[in-house]
């Protein structure tokens, strides 16, 4: 009774202590591996994608060898083992089964890091329309946090075969597209110019012009016809901005002046209208 009783407690206090052993492991390596990349960081300009999958790998690899080393300490959970290793070819058929798509999810995700089609703090857009900023990189998921703050959790895999838009990928400008309807007797000239007024005078706006648009003279905000309508002449303004979030709030801005601008010069904006024929018989 004693003895059993002994090894009971040694058995909890091996498990406490492996416990305790592996969660400071974690902590300890998350915190050298924080440490060596900030050294290294400007001198290497490591990015912070690289950083975040090292940690997950490496605190992954702790956590397998403290439960292996439960597994070949403790008398019971060798007994489970030997247990669990009586139906070898159907455990094995069932955790390959239930492996394939982690191995391929920590596949994609190494792929992502090597390849680097987006990095933590890029601004992607999914196939599904959902966007955000990228948070983590880990073993399995990417996590993408939303305009509204939620997370997006998305597989490796299935982020990594799928199309992505990468608004900040290597801080690229962007273009906004301002588009504004105007009715069909207003002076179209003049409509387009005081688009073009608005938008020179907005602070983000930058001169995306190569030296061949600059020698031929071409505005630095282009406006065009873009459609006549069924009710209305829209025109287009491309503006540009150093980064996507810029151009964003570029066309926000700009939306808003036009419209008070064209009220303030007597420029229609129409809204769709029906003209309807009585005939008589």
């Amino acid at each position: 009774m004693g003895h059993g009783t002994m090894n009971l407690m040694e058995e909890v206090i091996w498990i406490g202590g492996v416990i305790i052993i592996t969660f400071f492991a974690v902590k300890m390596s998350s915190w050298l591996i924080k440490r060596a990349f900030a050294r290294a960081a400007t001198k290497m300009k490591m990015d912070p994608t690289n950083y975040s999958f090292l940690k997950n790998t490496i605190n992954f690899f702790v956590v397998v060898a403290g439960i292996l080393f439960l597994f070949n300490k403790i008398p019971e959970f060798k007994r489970i083992g030997s247990a669990m290793l009586t139906g070898a070819a159907i455990l094995t058929a069932a955790i390959g089964f239930a492996a394939q798509q982690s191995v391929a999810n920590i596949i994609s995700g190494i792929f992502i890091i090597m390849f680097k089609p987006f990095r933590v703090s890029d601004n992607v857009i999914l196939p599904d329309a959902n966007r955000g900023v990228v948070e983590d990189i880990t073993l399995r998921h990417t996590v993408i946090r939303d305009p509204e703050n939620r997370s997006i959790i998305v597989p490796n895999t299935t982020i990594n075969s799928s199309t992505i838009i990468n608004s900040t990928f290597a801080d690229q400008p962007a273009c906004a597209f301002v588009e504004v309807g105007i009715g069909y007797a207003v002076d179209i000239d003049k409509a387009m110019a005081l688009m073009r007024e608005e938008a020179m005078k907005h602070p983000f706006l930058i001169d995306n012009r190569n030296k061949e648009q600059v020698e031929a003279e071409t505005p630095v905000v282009v406006v065009r016809v873009l459609e006549l309508g069924d009710f209305a002449i829209k025109l287009r303004a491309w503006a540009w901005a150093a980064n996507s979030g810029n151009a964003f709030e570029l066309k926000c801005d700009l939306l808003k002046a036009i419209k008070e601008r064209f009220d303030k010069e007597g420029i229609e904006i129409p809204y769709p209208s029906q003209n309807i024929l009585l005939k008589q018989g």
